[in-house]
């Protein structure tokens, strides 16, 4: 069985979808519906804008989004059994297994960065990579420190594990960790603590917009990030959806479940490699490729 799989936020470049806007009539189409959505020729940043440009939330969020669904629906031998994305590409693997459409998609997607961008404003915060610990002693780490937020927000591979929150409580937590034995733990360049209780304000905005998007059977099982399981019907998809921007992503268990439930082969469409090699690190087993 093969396993669709979509990246998120930071698998942006330069250039990304250029070759195929240019070669492919489908792809031209999809790219200018998505700058008539957004209401901006998104399509310049994404093929001509600086590495700065690309790094802002409003247009990283869409540009990976729009850039992975063309990939997946501009190409004949997309045939899911099984999909998945981590974080932001849960948004375009519910439109690659036709739960959205990609007008309605990309709107929820632009709505959801903006939010978080919002969220971000509203309390200063940060995220860490965790590297070299088992989940459970960063679990007790994290849960230790008192008067501050910060919690497990991607669980990406064994032995990589984010934490996000405040910047008091992230700072505090990482010398905990480095003390109990992390191999390291690096500082990232995000605008917030995504996947953390300081994204609620987001949450709530993105609650309001998904309950007014229509969501249509799935072709195929989406194994969401909030809590590593297939679902095809429509409440439960909303609802892991909506609950995704304050829960942590659950991506090794995510795998660990697709492969538990037949998948052979992951394969990733969108900008990168980033999933093929946290697949490898989780299902050794696996066959990984690019779409």
């Amino acid at each position: 069985m093969k396993a669709y799989i979509f990246p998120g936020q930071g698998a942006q470049f330069t250039g990304m979808g250029k070759e195929l806007f240019e070669s492919s009539q489908k792809a031209r189409q999809l790219f200018e519906e998505a700058n008539d959505v957004l209401g901006f020729r998104i399509t310049n940043t994404m093929f001509e804008g600086t590495a700065e440009e690309l790094r802002q939330t409003r247009i990283t969020q869409p540009a990976v989004f729009i850039h992975s669904v063309v990939v997946a629906l501009c190409n004949e031998s997309f045939k899911p059994d099984m999909v998945a994305g981590h974080s932001l590409g849960e948004f375009s693997a519910l439109v690659a297994n036709g739960t959205l459409s990609f007008a309605d998609g990309l709107k929820l997607v632009f709505q959801r960065a903006q939010a978080m961008q919002r969220a971000c404003e509203l309390n200063p915060s940060t995220m860490a990579a965790v590297l070299g610990l088992d989940d459970a002693v960063v679990e007790e780490v994290c849960a230790s420190i008192a008067g501050e937020i910060v919690v497990p927000a991607n669980y990406n591979c064994p032995g990589q594990l984010v934490i996000s929150g405040s910047i008091k409580g992230v700072e505090l937590a990482s010398e905990k960790l480095k003390a109990a034995g992390a191999k390291r733990v690096m500082p990232l360049q995000v605008g917030g603590a995504f996947h953390s209780p300081l994204m609620e304000p987001a949450r709530q905005q993105l609650a309001a917009a998904i309950e007014q998007t229509i969501f249509h059977n799935p072709v195929c099982p989406v194994y969401q990030n909030v809590n590593a399981r297939p679902a095809t019907q429509v409440e439960t998809i909303k609802a892991n959806l909506i609950a995704q921007l304050t829960a942590p992503v659950r991506w090794t268990q995510s795998v660990k479940q697709m492969v538990a439930d037949g998948a052979r082969v992951f394969i990733e469409c969108g900008p990168g490699k980033v999933l093929q090699g946290l697949v490898k690190k989780i299902a050794p087993e696996a066959e990984v490729a690019s779409l």
